[in-house]
């Protein structure tokens, strides 16, 4: 008896959540004026208005045969609204505006969706729909509707960024943090095991590529104290870094020449220097600020600065790893996450200073480890030991297992607090210059 009721007090914390994670997507489309959603702020991706309908299609497909015994009442719009795109690599989509559907169709969609869901899950009989899909209960099904909206509330917010200024609504909440000079340095790290991923089973969700739980050795190595500036990526372009050949892979090469690529997206070239597309307005240059790049140029800076990526295991290791051997929860320690630790969970709009969070430094010293920007590895997104696809979402890691995508650790200023667990991993491919992500290098140890 005390075991059904912790189990339906724990879903219904659960939609809870789901309401939370509605109403964060619904004022991001909020600050995009009406007249734009029609728009493709970044050429890769679908129009804004795909998303719209996508969040609610998504939950709908989800759950709505298989879970609740609900038919549909739009298969069209179930099915167009269903995939977004992968960027990079699979051609610029060639749709126009009108052919979408009618703002007031979609809106309608995501309305008749929402009532149908919650007079099912909220004001029905949650015991009803214990055994979940596929034998995934469920409080899994509802952290995948969770987390999947928090993913696009995050995608949405840099896809947004793009967009000019007099197409947004402000919100009136951003503002910069001043800190003292940052003072570069690097850390050491001393050799240890990193333990990476979850174990079956576990009461914690994770996605199909955080199992299974396997322990790594990990060599000693240096790492940056800090992630790199956007002062010292300015030193690496004043010494000609997208111009050397030398730094760069030949694919990377290639794609750098075919796109005219030659400084961070979010940067624009000012009268004097260099200024900062930040969410709504233009800046002068944040030399503090993480540098956000692809990993393309993340590769290239390192191998200028004759240093390299780290590995997936090795961040985990300078982030949760300690001197006497045991793992943290976080790199503070095992305290949830709140604003004193790092700039994450929708509190800012933008980067901040790198030292701006010294209470989230890890064990060994290491600062901004989660949030402020994503950060790249040199690891490659492959499965790890054991990993089982979610048989009612296959291709959501196993469509990125082709050696083209890379693992991006932390977590950026838009990243629910929710998945700054240490399981969680984020990939995009080497030439996407969009996602809110930097890099800090390693030195090798002997």
């Amino acid at each position: 008896m005390l075991i059904a009721q912790r189990e339906i007090a724990g879903r219904r914390q659960l939609l809870e959540r789901v309401a939370d994670a509605r109403s964060r997507s619904d004022a991001l489309f909020k600050i995009v004026r009406e007249n734009f959603l029609y728009e493709r702020p970044i050429p890769e991706r679908h129009r804004i208005i795909f998303y719209v309908g996508h969040l609610e299609a998504f939950d709908w497909n989800l759950f709505h045969e298989n879970v609740l015994g609900l038919k549909s009442f739009h298969p069209e719009f179930d099915r167009l609204f269903a995939f977004g795109i992968d960027p990079v690599g699979g051609g610029l989509p060639s749709d126009h505006p009108s052919d979408w559907p009618s703002l007031e169709a979609v809106r309608n969609y995501v309305s008749k969706i929402r009532a149908a869901l919650d007079e099912k899950l909220v004001d029905g009989s949650l015991e009803s729909y214990g055994q979940g899909r596929d034998g995934f209960p469920l409080g899994t099904l509802l952290n995948v509707a969770v987390e999947h909206r928090l993913m696009h509330v995050e995608t949405l917010a840099y896809m947004l960024h793009q967009l000019p200024f007099d197409r947004k609504v402000y919100p009136g909440n951003s503002f910069h943090l001043a800190t003292a000079p940052v003072a570069h340095r690097m850390i050491e790290i001393p050799a240890g095991a990193a333990t990476l991923g979850l174990p079956r089973p576990v009461e914690t969700f994770g996605w199909d590529n955080e199992y299974e739980a396997h322990a790594v050795h990990v060599p000693p190595f240096e790492i940056g104290q800090y992630e790199v500036t956007n002062e010292q990526f300015l030193e690496f372009m004043a010494a000609g870094g997208y111009e050397t050949r030398a730094y760069w892979s030949d694919e990377d090469w290639t794609w750098k020449a075919a796109h005219a690529v030659s400084h961070p997206v979010f940067w624009t070239k000012a009268r004097e220097g260099w200024s900062y597309r930040a969410m709504f307005e233009e800046l002068p240059l944040p030399l503090d600020w993480p540098v956000y790049v692809s990993h393309a140029e993340a590769m290239a800076y390192a191998g200028w600065a004759r240093k390299s990526l780290p590995t997936e295991e090795q961040w985990h290791r300078a982030a949760y790893g300690t001197a006497e051997e045991s793992e943290t929860n976080y790199p503070w320690g095992h305290e949830a996450p709140n604003k004193h630790f790092g700039n994450f969970d929708f509190v800012h709009w933008n980067p901040t200073p790198v030292n701006a969070f010294p209470a989230g430094r890890s064990a060994f010293g290491v600062h901004d480890l989660l949030g402020n920007g994503w950060e790249w590895t040199s690891t490659a997104f492959a499965p790890f030991p054991g990993f089982e696809p979610f048989p009612f979402y296959p291709g959501y890691s196993t469509n990125f297992f082709d050696g083209k995508h890379f693992v991006m650790k932390g977590g950026s200023p838009r990243t629910a607090a929710c998945m700054l667990r240490p399981t969680f991993r984020n990939w995009f491919q080497a030439h996407y210059q969009y996602v809110y992500a930097g890099f800090r290098c390693v030195n090798h140890r002997s």
